[in-house]
C-alpha cells in the first residue's frame, strides 16, 4: 500500500523553502521531499542510526526528556555548534551573532534573532548556563586572514581592534557567569600566531579564570568530505571538575570517509554552475593574485 507523505504541520519558513528549490529542480514538492529523505538515508547509513526527531529543537528536549544541560552560543554564524549541542540533549539559553544574513539563517532555523554585537552585551542580561560555546572570529589569527591584513596595511591578531580582540569579551562574560564548561574554536593557525604569545595569551586567560584547559588540533575530514583542520579548546571549571579532569578527545570514527559525491545534490539547478566567462574571469584573477604573492585561489576536487 503507497504511503502518503504528509507536510501540513511544517513550518510556514520551511513550506516557501520547499516550494522553491523543487521549482529549481522542476518537481512536485512532495517529489523534493522524499529525494531529501533518500539522500539523507543513504549517506547516514554507513555512520549509524539517522533521527531526524531526536532533539525539538524548540524546547531543548530529546524525545521528550528535560535536556540534560543548558548552554550559550557566541559567535554564533548560523548555528552550527548549537545544531551538535542541542543533538546531545543541551537547550540553548542564549545566544548571539552580528552578521546580519547569519541572524537571519539562525533565525528561520532555530526561531529566535541571536542578540547582536557581543562587545554591547551586558553580562547581567544573559541567563546563567552551563556550557559556553564560541567559534571567536578567526580571521585576525587565519593564514589567509593575517596575509589579507597585512597587504591592506592593517594589524592583526590582539592588534586588530575590531576582530582579534573580541576574545577579552568572551573572558568578560565567562569572568561573570562561570559556566562549568567552555567550547572554544578557532583556525589551526591560532596556536603558531605571532610566534605563540597569541595561543600562550589566550590559554593562560582562560587558566587564571579558574579553568583546567584541554585542546587538539581536529580534521574536518573525518565527518564531511573536505581537508579543514580547526582548533578546540575544552574548559572546565576547576572548582567543579578538580585540576586534573579525566577528560580525553574522542578519537575519529572508524566509520566510512565522506566523499565529495555523498554531498552533492542529484539536480542541481543551473544558477549553481558556473558560466565560461565567470570561470575565465576567475582564472585570470587567480593568476594575477598569484603572480603578486597574495593568497587568493581556487582548488578543483575530484568527487
Amino acid at each position: 500500500m503507497a504511503k502518503t507523505l504528509v507536510l501540513d504541520s511544517l513550518d510556514q519558513n520551511v513550506h516557501r523553502w520547499i516550494e522553491r528549490e523543487s521549482g529549481y529542480a522542476d518537481v512536485t514538492g512532495g517529489e523534493f521531499v522524499q529525494d531529501l529523505i533518500v539522500q539523507a538515508k543513504e549517506r547516514a547509513e554507513p555512520y549509524g542510526q539517522l533521527n531526524f526527531l531526536g532533539t525539538d529543537q524548540r524546547n531543548g528536549s530529546r524525545n521528550g526528556h528535560p535536556p540534560r544541560f543548558t548552554f550559550a552560543d557566541f559567535f554564533a554564524g548560523i548555528g552550527g555548534f548549537r545544531f551538535g549541542l542541542e543533538r546531545v540533549g543541551g537547550k540553548c539559553l542564549f545566544s548571539s551573532e552580528w552578521d546580519k544574513f547569519a541572524r537571519q539563517t539562525y533565525s528561520a532555523w532555530f526561531g529566535e534573532t541571536p542578540a547582536g554585537d557581543i562587545t554591547q552585551i551586558d553580562a547581567s542580561e544573559i541567563p546563567d548556563f552551563d556550557l559556553l560555546a564560541a567559534g571567536f572570529p578567526c580571521q585576525p589569527f587565519s593564514i589567509a586572514g593575517v596575509s589579507k591584513k597585512k597587504s591592506l596595511g592593517r594589524e592583526h591578531g590582539f592588534l586588530d581592534k575590531t576582530q582579534g580582540t573580541l576574545f577579552f569579551h568572551l573572558a568578560r562574560i565567562i569572568k561573570a557567569k562561570r559556566p562549568s564548561v567552555v567550547l572554544l574554536e578557532n583556525v589551526k593557525n591560532l596556536r603558531s600566531h605571532d610566534r605563540g604569545k597569541t595561543w600562550n595569551t589566550i590559554i593562560g586567560t582562560l587558566e587564571e579564570l579558574g579553568y583546567a584547559v584541554f585542546a587538539k588540533t581536529i580534521d574536518a575530514r573525518h565527518w564531511v568530505p573536505q581537508h579543514r583542520e580547526r582548533v578546540f579548546i575544552v574548559c572546565f571549571e576547576r572548582t567543579l571538575f578538580g585540576s586534573l579532569p579525566p577528560f580525553h578527545f574522542p578519537p575519529p570514527p572508524s566509520r566510512h570517509t565522506p566523499k565529495l559525491k555523498d554531498i552533492l545534490e542529484r539536480k542541481p539547478h543551473s544558477k549553481y554552475t558556473l558560466s565560461d566567462h565567470l570561470w575565465n574571469y576567475l582564472q585570470a584573477y587567480a593568476q594575477k593574485h598569484k603572480e603578486k604573492g597574495n593568497g587568493f585561489g581556487f582548488g578543483l576536487a575530484d568527487r
